[in-house]
């Protein structure tokens, strides 16, 4: 009787064990099938001619969002699926591992901001051997094996700068640069180009060159330093995106009696009302834009069995409060005209 009842025991045991092996067994085979049938429908629906890859600086930085949306733009024209990847903040080691990546993936190309240094080169050359094209954009490194460089002419944009301090400005200056970071090739570049401008005039003297790390509570820090160090500062150029409006933050917090002059880099929104407001005096126009389409359009062409050049500078431009109205250009500025 006790064995009778102990072996009904391990029956009903078993029973119910394989009714809950069953059960999500089921779900796995149904689910499975489910998701399999989804993946072949969003395949058969979103069938590419190229994966291409857009590596940016930072995730969420406004200029390369610039760069993406021309990068999108030019990939849906091209049927080429577009992806857009990066740091969050901007970290070379994360972009190179990044790079890395998409190589091990196997992608059709690869478009991203130049680096210094042996390591960048040796993943260039390693994605050539793998057939992957690598394209540069914004900045540039030349020995590398990259197929091309879209971008500024970034020696000459500074060279802009310096010009027109030069020309909006009178008697001695006291002059300081705020820049992104002090690594930067197209930074140095650019605080290069703004160096050989002002050497042709004894008027102006460079104070001192101090990073931002790419961020504008870092350019407000900066330049709350260099006024705290230097109260005779008459002038700042800075050289990335977001280093204008940090220097106009820490001159409202320093509230000098003879508020210093600035110029700033690129159109952002907020740049652009500031200089209306007559707290920027002039920012350098680029076209990251127009970046990011041609790189899509000359990758392509390479896809395609063609010969591209090597260098393609887009062009640039000087904006002042003559060209705004309500935060919006009402005087069009030609590319390479610099007023």
């Amino acid at each position: 009787m006790h064995t009778q009842t102990k072996a009904k025991r391990n029956t009903h045991t078993k029973t119910i064990g394989f009714i809950l092996f069953l059960i999500p067994f089921t779900l796995m085979i149904y689910y499975g099938k489910e998701t399999f049938y989804i993946e072949q429908q969003l395949t058969a629906e979103n069938t590419y001619d190229y994966h291409f890859v857009l590596i940016t600086e930072e995730v969420g930085n406004d200029y390369w969002r610039l760069i993406e949306k021309g990068a999108k733009e030019a990939a849906e024209a091209q049927n080429i699926y577009l992806e857009y990847i990066g740091p969050k903040v901007a970290d070379n080691d994360e972009r190179l591992a990044t790079l890395d990546r998409m190589i091990a993936a196997g992608v059709d190309a690869i478009i991203t901001k130049g680096m210094k240094g042996e390591r960048f080169q040796q993943l260039v050359q390693k994605a050539n051997n793998q057939n992957i094209p690598v394209a540069t954009v914004d900045t540039d490194n030349e020995q590398s094996a990259r197929a091309f460089y879209v971008g500024t002419d970034n020696t000459h944009a500074g060279y802009l700068a310096g010009e027109t301090l030069i020309n909006q400005t009178t008697g001695p200056q006291k002059v300081a640069i705020v820049t992104g970071n002090t690594e930067a090739p197209n930074l140095q570049q650019r605080v290069e180009g703004f160096q050989n401008a002002t050497k042709q005039t004894d008027r102006i003297e460079l104070i001192g060159v101090t990073s931002s790390q790419i961020t504008e509570l870092g350019a407000a820090q900066a330049a709350y330093q260099l006024l705290k160090q230097h109260p005779d500062l008459t002038a700042f150029f800075g050289t990335s995106a977001l280093d204008g409006m940090g220097i106009v933050q820490a001159v409202e917090e320093m509230q000098p009696a003879n508020p210093p002059h600035i110029i700033a880099f690129d159109t952002l929104s907020e740049t652009l009302n500031l200089i209306e407001q007559e707290k920027i005096d002039a920012t350098i126009v680029q076209y990251p834009e127009k970046m990011g389409r041609l790189a899509v359009e000359l990758m392509h062409a390479i896809k395609q069995g063609k010969t591209v050049d090597t260098n393609y500078h887009t062009q640039t431009g000087v904006i002042d409060k003559t060209h705004l109205h309500n935060g919006e250009l009402v005087t069009p500025i030609e590319e390479g005209e610099t007023q």
